[in-house]
């Protein structure tokens, strides 16, 4: 297990304030050695802003400048990534600046809210469609996309990227963890599910509790906001979530039983006694996942597939390669059905999604990054919505009753 992110939630103010940079980078090197020195490796330190239309405000036009001067001054600050936040329904217009300051910038990400406790923002909803259309040709493989995500019903505080952005002017931070293989080593040869799970769970809580108290006695000058406990995978084997699920009995995940083992898998999470905060669940990057990747690229798990584990899971639709001629008309069912999950079920989900310029459904994938494992591009099974689900710029949708 390592730690993925410890995420500094500040408001970097406008005009960009450096002694909140410093403050950040000070900040992180110092945690980074408080968690180096009980044995956890850290693979980078991350800074989350609040969302740019309210740092920004009237200036907002000034997005793409303001993430380009931000992304020259992160190396300098130690400071790996910066989350500039979400567009917001209330600003259509910084929906729009989104694909500019991808451009414009470097390790720099945003996402887009499309549903809140308010309801579905459709016009939102459809904005966020354009913004990975327009995203897509930035890049030869559609690697900017990476950069950004549509959010459904996502809390701030959350330390995974690119969900990640703070409601608030004083700081705090939160840890992101790596930890499938606790997964795949919890039910690497043991008889019963029960054994394999209490094993999880024990793992979970050992980890986690280790974490906080090193938040508590060593870096209590600035406010914890939990641990993000998803078993987030690293492309290999031995640390693929997919990799567990086909431990647990499922002979390929995509087939049934997957979601069992996903339910089973983020129930674990839950019953571990630590500081939750994010997701804290399944995570299923397609791409960031050996093998899910693999069983992407030979038809066995659909994006219809980790759309139904995102009613059980953590995270929602993640890194999911799309044709390169998908449109925003064809993205907009996709986002709907997500969002409509997350208000129903009250739980916050993503939409990372990745269409490959030049690529159809079932082409080879062609990355070169050491967090991504190639498949094949995904069949996107939508046709363009018509009215009446098109016509209402807000749906209102209750969470179940329980």
């Amino acid at each position: 297990m390592k730690i993925r992110s410890i995420t500094y939630f500040c408001n970097p103010e406008y005009p960009l304030n450096e002694d909140v940079l410093r403050q950040a980078g000070d900040f992180l090197m110092q945690a980074k050695a408080a968690f180096q020195a009980e044995g956890y490796e850290v693979q980078t330190t991350r800074m989350a802003a609040i969302p740019f239309p309210r740092l920004l405000g009237e200036n907002v036009e000034q997005l793409p400048k303001f993430a380009e001067a931000l992304s020259k001054l992160l190396h300098e600050a130690g400071i790996a990534y910066a989350s500039l936040g979400p567009a917001l329904p209330e600003s259509p217009r910084s929906y729009e600046l989104i694909p500019e300051a991808i451009a414009a910038s470097q390790n720099i990400f945003f996402g887009g809210v499309m549903a809140d406790a308010r309801g579905i923002h459709m016009d939102a909803l459809r904005a966020c469609a354009g913004v990975i259309v327009r995203c897509a040709p930035l890049d030869p493989n559609g690697f900017a996309n990476l950069n950004f995500a549509a959010l459904a019903n996502v809390p701030a505080g959350a330390p995974f990227f690119p969900a990640a952005y703070h409601d608030g002017d004083e700081p705090m931070f939160a840890l992101a963890v790596e930890s499938a293989d606790l997964a795949v080593d919890a039910f690497s040869g043991e008889s019963t599910l029960n054994v394999g799970r209490s094993t999880l769970i024990r793992e979970i809580e050992r980890h986690g509790q280790a974490l906080a108290r090193v938040a508590a006695t060593r870096l209590w000058n600035v406010p914890f906001g939990g641990i993000d406990f998803s078993l987030a995978p690293f492309p290999d084997d031995t640390h693929s979530l997919g990799g567990a699920v086909e431990r647990m009995g499922v002979p390929r995940i995509g087939l049934h039983g997957s979601l069992a083992a996903a339910a089973l898998l983020t129930e674990a999470i839950d019953r571990a006694d630590f500081p939750h905060t994010g997701f804290s669940g399944f995570m299923q990057p397609i791409l960031e996942d050996s093998v899910l990747a693999k069983r992407a690229a030979d038809g066995t798990l659909t994006i219809k597939d980790a759309l139904l584990y995102s009613a059980v899971c953590g995270t929602g639709l993640d890194t999911v390669p799309l044709p390169g001629d998908t449109t925003a008309e064809q993205i907009v069912p996709l986002l709907l059905d997500l969002s409509a999950l997350a208000l129903r079920l009250d739980k916050p989900l993503t939409a990372r999604l990745m269409p490959v310029p030049g690529k159809k459904a079932g082409d080879v994938t062609t990355f070169d990054f050491g967090f991504f494992a190639n498949s094949r591009v995904m069949k996107l099974d939508a046709e363009p919505l018509s009215a009446p689900l098109t016509s209402d710029a807000l749906i209102s949708l209750s969470p179940r009753k329980k």
